[in-house]
């Protein structure tokens, strides 16, 4: 068997580096990416792999292999992460920035004219109305997919499924997950590191925590229709739509669709928007050459209008920036130390358990008109078994639009 050397060249040679570029020419580059990046996280990261890393040669394979099992730990959109970091290896920290905008304009740009549209169609229409629920009717079948999907790989032992479950309960219960989720990682990673006793004792604190707050403060019930559709942008100041885009940022573990709770929260709650808005906005994502986490560019608009727009999207890109910009060489360093790494998968579980209550809430709002429920319930089901059989990155644009003509047909007989 071959034991290569100290000295052996395929153990000294060096890391590949980035052709020579102008600033100008790393923004294009990256433009055009973000233009081509349709099918979701996993094509758009294939992209970059197979342009970048084996035909350019910007890094070697194993590097990008690790940086890219960092990013999925990290909170945010793994694929433009990736950009901000290719880009800043290349060119520095304004190359970081650029790559990072020019990844993500093409989506914000589409989604700003999307929703500008939106308040522009007559959904007093039936068939425009009946078409938008099928849509909906197929968006949470992509959620559900993807709580599956996301829950397959962060929940891959039993403390993670303890923490996951307990978390869901806890949302059922109408605990705040800044309770929730700072009480799952750590209890995770007291658990990991053989201290299963402490990790008992901070879970019965939690629920203590979480009893105390439940009887002092008063219920508030938040109820958010389906149906209801605003007639025009809100008027939310962009400081608090910015702040709510910058939680959801910090807190996307696993995917875009983790997002979703904590946006989902603030946009019902607080009135901004309905849940069938909610999932206009996530069907319209899901068609765009983007991160599908571009959706908030859609709550921020329908909430503020372009400047509601503009602020949540900066709040939750930025922790993408962030991580890459200043860590950069650390990262992987960061990531690697065993109770850092302990303490994001309790919290990635905890966001899995958020997600799944999530979207059996959405399932039960979707259902509860008993005169269109089956009618939903059954286009809900065959997106679900759609989107598991067909694995293209054309499945959920053409899944949702044959949800929306499914929702004409049947709804309107």
């Amino acid at each position: 068997m071959y034991h290569p050397s100290p000295t052996d060249p395929a153990l000294t040679e060096p890391e590949p580096s980035p052709p020579p570029l102008s600033y100008g020419a790393l923004f294009l580059r990256f433009l055009k990416f973000g233009a081509m990046a349709f099918g979701g996280p996993v094509a758009q990261i294939a992209m970059l792999r197979r342009e970048l890393i084996e035909e350019e040669g910007w890094m070697s394979g194993p590097r990008f292999n690790r940086l890219l099992a960092v990013m999925q730990v990290l909170p945010g959109p793994e694929a433009h992460e990736l950009s901000v970091h290719l880009g800043m290896r290349a060119k520095g920290r304004w190359g970081g920035v650029l790559a990072g905008l020019g990844f993500m304009l093409p989506g914000f740009v589409l989604m700003m004219i999307l929703s500008w549209l939106y308040f522009r169609i007559d959904f007093d229409r039936a068939w425009v109305g009946a078409a938008f629920l099928g849509v909906q009717a197929a968006v949470i079948a992509l959620i559900l997919r993807a709580v599956h999907r996301i829950g397959r790989h962060i929940l891959i032992d039993r403390w993670l499924w303890g923490v996951g479950l307990a978390s869901a309960a806890a949302a059922l219960a109408g605990v705040s997950f800044w309770l929730t989720l700072p009480a799952a990682g750590i209890v995770y990673a007291l658990a990991a590191s053989g201290r299963r006793g402490w990790a008992v004792g901070v879970a019965t604190l939690a629920v203590a925590a979480a009893l105390a707050i439940r009887v002092t403060t008063p219920e508030q019930i938040a109820r958010a229709s389906l149906d209801f559709v605003a007639t025009s942008p809100g008027s939310v100041a962009p400081r608090i739509l910015f702040l709510s885009g910058l939680k959801a940022g910090l807190l996307t573990f696993g995917g875009a669709y983790t997002a979703i709770p904590f946006l989902r929260n603030d946009a019902t709650a607080h009135g901004w928007m309905g849940d069938g808005q909610f999932l206009d906005g996530l069907a319209l994502s899901g068609v765009l050459p983007a991160p599908l986490i571009i959706f908030s560019t859609f709550i921020g608009y329908v909430a503020g209008g372009p400047p509601g727009a503009l602020a949540i999207t900066a709040g939750i890109f930025l922790p993408a920036f962030a991580f890459s910009l200043v860590f950069y060489e650390r990262l992987e360093t960061l990531v690697e130390m065993d109770a850092v790494k302990a303490l994001l998968e309790g919290v990635a579980a905890g966001v899995v358990g958020l997600i799944a209550v999530t979207a059996l809430q959405l399932v039960v709002g979707l259902l509860t008109p008993l005169s269109q429920g089956a009618v939903l319930g059954a286009i809900l089901v065959a997106a679900f078994v759609a989107n598991g059989v067909w694995k293209s990155k054309l499945a959920p644009p053409v899944i949702l639009a044959a949800a929306g003509l499914a929702g004409v047909v049947l709804l309107r007989l």
